[in-house]
């Protein structure tokens, strides 16, 4: 399939949702692992016995003492856009304080693999297709993910960081302040000037080849600037690649770094690309 690139034209509206109980529903925190990777997940089932599932990532966390409630605000992020009634939702609370940017991804695929493979006996269900969605950080494994196993579908929003060299440069020089994700890099790598391909390595930039499965990228056109220098490179390597699968760009004027859930016209191509697979 070729790429698409599709430009929305409309004015975004944010709005908050509300999350009602719903007796029809089981949330449940658990613990899941496959293959000695553990990781904890929230998940939020219906009563039916076959069930697609959606798979979400969150954003990044400073401490993963705040991981339980990034999970559970990812989870009901993505339950207000869906408008699927009768799909399981897994929010993986990927760790991130202890571990150089990107680390995490074993416990983001052990998650996916748990469902793939584990989810069904231990849940009492019969599990069909499969869809990952993540937002910024988790944009960013939900990505990697899709060049690691085949799944029916991709949804990555605002994902990155897209290229960590030019993100932490602007930390070394003073132009933007310094965060844990890339001081934890220079303590072990050293500057962005001495060791850039170590930087390289984790980017996003770094993974534009070998999509197994079918992605919807979502991008606001007015999030960061930090995020926006590197988008259009990121677009472009994506668009090139020749061994990926389909390649959907859904791009948001005046959208934010949310532009997912706030745009009503990317909630009806998230939705639209889950309903085609």
């Amino acid at each position: 399939m070729k790429p698409i690139l599709i430009l929305l034209f409309a004015l975004i509206s944010c709005q908050e949702a509300t999350i009602a109980e719903d007796p029809a529903v089981d949330r449940q925190s658990r613990e899941v692992s496959y293959q000695g990777v553990s990781v904890r997940v929230i998940i939020e089932k219906p009563t039916q016995k076959d069930l697609d599932v959606l798979i979400v990532y969150h954003g990044t966390v400073q401490f993963d003492s705040n991981l339980p409630q990034a999970a559970t605000n990812a989870l009901e992020n993505f339950k207000v856009i869906l408008d699927r009634k009768d799909m399981m939702i897994v929010s993986v609370a990927y760790p991130q304080e202890n571990l150089l940017f990107g680390d995490g991804i074993r416990q983001a695929e052990a998650a996916l693999l748990w469902v793939k493979h584990q989810a069904s006996e231990e849940l009492g269900i019969r599990v069909g297709k499969i869809f990952l969605a993540g937002h910024s950080q988790g944009g960013y494994m939900v990505t990697r993910l899709n060049t690691m196993h085949a799944t029916n579908g991709v949804i990555s929003n605002a994902p990155g960081p897209l290229n960590l060299v030019y993100r932490c440069q602007l930390e070394e020089t003073g132009q933007i302040p310094q965060g844990a994700v890339c001081n934890k890099l220079r303590s072990e790598y050293g500057s962005t000037t001495a060791n850039p391909e170590a930087y390289q390595q984790r980017s996003l930039l770094n993974f534009t080849r070998s999509f197994k499965s079918d992605i919807l990228f979502v991008q606001g056109l007015s999030d960061s600037p930090i995020q926006m220098a590197s988008w259009t490179g990121f677009r472009q390597a994506v668009s090139s690649c020749v061994d990926c699968r389909g390649r959907l760009f859904v791009e948001i004027p005046g959208g934010q770094h949310t532009a997912l859930f706030d745009s009503p016209m990317a909630r009806s191509e998230f939705n639209a690309f889950i309903n085609e697979r």
